[in-house]
């Protein structure tokens, strides 16, 4: 079969200006409108007076809620192409190893106790996450010490859907905390702050650095591990960093906002669709449009319902990315040329 051309739709530069745009766009849009009404002028000199208490306190709840959902959506898109790329598998996102259920578990069960700090509700995510992705390499590992994609799969699935009962399990005995429960697995940056946005940020720069380094070896990566070792990859070194620092960052998501689904999965396609498969060029766009996305997701979340209450974030991405999975899914009976 003859190779496919990487970016044989449309040049990257056009793509990444227009990402840039469509991005900047997006962060003050979600910075701009809101529930309270006020010049923009005014929003952005409260930032640095506090004469307007009020004003002076949703200008920065703005802004952090802006910054938290753009960091989230560009973790969950990295992470989304880091995988694809590593399991060889176009439908695998960040929660295909069972890490971001597991982070859902330690959160449930930290709501079940009574624990509503933001700051330790994170660390009881991070916590299962943690434990979780332990589990499903000890399942996954071969005699020899290694590891192969599917068989990571076929653990991640196995662990989740236990985890997934054990939530179930809890939801159905807590009484006055199912509804925290029910609302965080959905997904919300509702009543986050600072701290949640330094959290996440210490658990997701790893992997942006791994990708910034790393690029080319995903590139050979993703053409097959025999043909990545010939080449001069050590795949086992390579992919154990990719495969901890996508799951970190993934989970410290999780931990952060609840289960927000479809980013990872659909922004690396689209990204990939329209760019080709060189992970050069994949992994910045594929940033920016995750970051765009999922502002946008945040702002409908906030201002869609007429009672001033909050939809989940998750059930937004859900609307757009449920069709999206269903049309990859069709697509994939045909040949996807997905791979550099």
């Amino acid at each position: 079969m003859e190779k496919p051309q990487v970016f044989s739709r449309s040049p990257w530069k056009l793509w990444g200006v227009l990402a840039l745009f469509f991005f900047l766009g997006a962060f003050f849009f979600s910075f701009f409108v809101g529930r309270f009404k006020a010049p923009p002028g005014a929003l952005l000199k409260a930032l640095f007076e506090s004469q307007d208490l009020t004003l002076h306190t949703i200008a920065k709840l703005r802004l952090i809620r802006t910054l938290l959902a753009a960091s989230v959506g560009m973790a969950l898109a990295l992470s989304g192409a880091v995988f694809q790329a590593l399991l060889r598998n176009p439908l695998a996102e960040p929660y295909t190893l069972g890490v971001a259920t597991g982070a859902a578990f330690g959160a449930t069960l930290a709501l079940f106790i009574g624990v509503t700090s933001g700051f330790f509700l994170s660390l009881f995510a991070m916590a299962g996450a943690g434990l979780t992705l332990l589990v499903v390499i000890y399942l996954s590992r071969t005699e020899a010490g290694a590891f192969r994609p599917a068989t990571l799969i076929l653990a991640g699935l196995v662990v989740s859907s236990f985890l997934s009962a054990a939530i179930s399990l809890l939801k159905s005995l807590a009484d006055e905390s199912v509804s925290a429960i029910v609302f965080w697995l959905l997904g919300s940056f509702s009543g986050r702050g600072p701290q949640e946005l330094f959290f996440l940020w210490i658990y997701i720069w790893p992997l942006f650095v791994v990708a910034w380094y790393f690029w080319r070896e995903l590139d050979l990566l993703s053409l097959g591990d025999e043909e990545a070792f010939e080449l001069g990859v050590p795949v086992t070194k390579v992919r154990a960093i990719f495969t901890l620092s996508a799951c970190m960052a993934a989970a410290a998501c999780v931990a952060v906002s609840g289960v927000i689904g479809f980013i990872g999965l659909i922004v690396p396609h689209l990204v990939r669709l329209t760019c080709g498969a060189r992970h050069q060029f994949l992994l910045p766009l594929s940033i920016l449009l995750g970051a765009t996305l999922l502002i946008f997701s945040d702002l409908g979340a906030r201002i869609l319902l007429p009672t001033g209450e909050e939809l989940p974030v998750g059930v937004i991405t859900a609307i757009f990315g449920a069709p999206f999975f269903a049309w990859l899914l069709k697509r994939k009976k045909k040949e996807i040329e997905w791979l550099p």
